[in-house]
């Protein structure tokens, strides 16, 4: 059976028993766009169905892409991934004990900062009760006000000694606007997007997104700020007006919006080591696990990071079909994808019901489907 069939088959069975409304998917092996295709339903109150152009709103998706724009700013000497985040915030100082320790940009890429997200506690935790958005909810709040009140909130951990994935990719967009003298799209449009041809993948607000739904029996529209479950207690509030809002801040963590090939030729930059303005050492360093031996329940057993992206360690003891060394993310609408060095694949999924595309079974569906 050949990988259109087989991921054929997997998308129209997700979108035929109601565990998806729509998909896209883009799937490249050894450079050559060799499945792209569309599912459903962008909008089912409106019938309109999904296609390949239709853009998403990325969430977690804009991470690397945030990431390759601080590999450049150290490429060009602007930034050190030693340097602590108080050199181009200087009020950004969240304590941790007695002591308010020094957070560096490694820390920020690798989610090693002690920072956290709100939808990762309780619905009383302190980043709820100081009002924090996670880059998804909140719209027309200014990224200051964001790190204003995310400085105030006690750090997880002292920064180096555990991973919690959290909002560090947004403080980054912050330190990456003050290095660079400019907003973080700009910074991004300079950086990446622009070098590699890819003006669509972007901050900009735009008509035709698809609509998001949740998971139910069938899915369910998501409505601002009613909160989505994810793993109880925990819950993600979703604002999906925030995309069309240009008031709100561009969040490096969560904001970017494209489609499932725009992503996709990204992601072929960073496995070809092709990114103009960013050694392919620096590419390197961010597609290697960055914290061993650190572990943690949410990236799960044989996993680790990087910079921006998980890191497969372990193939075996993660149950995957990919190779070692394999990167792969998320994102909270319901996407997912993968790079795997030994097929030279790159794989992206992107639909509009949350969680199931990012962290259902039909991600595991589809990785087999394109990598058996």
């Amino acid at each position: 059976m050949s990988l259109s069939t087989r991921l054929d088959r997997v998308l129209d069975t997700a979108v035929a028993h109601q565990r998806v409304v729509g998909a896209t998917a883009a799937v490249m092996i050894h450079g050559e766009l060799v499945y792209h295709r569309a599912f459903g339903l962008a909008d089912r109150e409106a019938s309109r169905a999904m296609a390949v152009e239709t853009p998403h709103r990325l969430a977690s998706l804009t991470k690397p892409v945030t990431t390759v724009a601080a590999l450049a700013l150290v490429e060009r000497g602007v930034l050190a991934l030693d340097q602590p985040v108080t050199r181009w915030l200087p009020a950004f100082r969240p304590p941790y004990g007695a002591d308010r320790p020094a957070i560096t940009l490694h820390h920020l890429l690798t989610h090693t900062s002690g920072l956290g997200y709100s939808f990762l506690e309780p619905p009383d935790g302190p980043l709820h009760r100081a009002g924090v958005s996670d880059g998804l909810d909140r719209p027309g709040l200014a990224l200051e006000d964001n790190l204003r009140r995310l400085a105030d909130v006690p750090l997880l951990c002292a920064p180096g000694t555990a991973f919690n994935y959290s909002l560090s990719t947004d403080v980054l967009g912050g330190v990456l606007e003050r290095a660079a003298g400019a907003p973080l799209p700009d910074v991004i449009a300079r950086h990446v997007t622009g070098p590699l041809e890819l003006p669509e993948l972007s901050f900009a607000p735009r008509d035709g997104l698809a609509t998001p739904y949740a998971e139910g029996a069938p899915p369910y529209r998501i409505e601002e700020g009613v909160p989505v479950t994810f793993v109880a207690p925990f819950a993600v509030s979703f604002s999906p007006r925030r995309a069309l809002d240009p008031t709100s801040y561009p969040s490096g963590g969560a904001g970017i919006l494209g489609t499932a090939l725009d992503f996709a030729r990204f992601l072929e930059a960073l496995r070809t080591r092709r990114v103009p303005g960013v050694a392919a050492a620096s590419i390197d360093a961010m597609l290697r696990d960055q914290i061993s031996p650190l572990t943690s329940e949410l990236l799960g057993p044989g996993i680790g990071y990087g910079y921006g992206v998980s890191v497969l360690r372990d193939p075996r003891a993660a149950d995957s079909t990919l190779s070692a060394g394999a990167v792969r993310w998320g994102g909270a609408y319901g996407h997912s994808w993968f790079i795997d060095p030994a097929s030279q694949t790159t794989s992206v999924l992107l639909t509009n019901t949350a969680f199931e595309g990012m962290t259902g079974a039909l991600r595991g569906e589809v990785q087999r489907a394109v990598v058996p």
